[in-house]
């Protein structure tokens, strides 16, 4: 499968932040997010795997309580039914994979 820039479906999750899904297959999913400056992303979890890839801007992660702040370039890996949370301390782009599929995101 692929999927030319622009040809993904985006929607906002939560107010300031849209996600764009890239491209899926059997096992993974890729997706765009896009978070406006002070967005946040509540304390959460979910059983698929979350790696990440920072691509402009900056992130707060909070991930079981340790605080991390991410920049272009940073990269992570959440396990399955980690709880965490995010805020956007700037205009931020963060390019995310997931396993299984998240169906919920299709």
């Amino acid at each position: 499968m692929f999927t030319r820039a622009g040809e993904g479906k985006t929607r906002e999750l939560i107010d300031g932040i849209t996600l764009t899904t890239s491209v899926h297959g059997d096992k993974t999913l890729m997706g765009r997010f896009h978070m406006v400056k002070g967005a946040k992303i509540p304390v959460h979890s979910h059983p698929h795997e979350q790696t990440g890839l920072m691509i402009s801007g900056r992130l707060r992660f909070v991930v079981e309580g340790d605080v991390n702040d991410v920049e272009p370039g940073d990269s992570w890996c959440l396990k399955g039914g980690v709880e965490h949370s995010a805020v956007a301390l700037e205009e931020s782009v963060i390019i995310e994979v997931f396993s299984p599929v998240r169906e919920d995101y299709l």
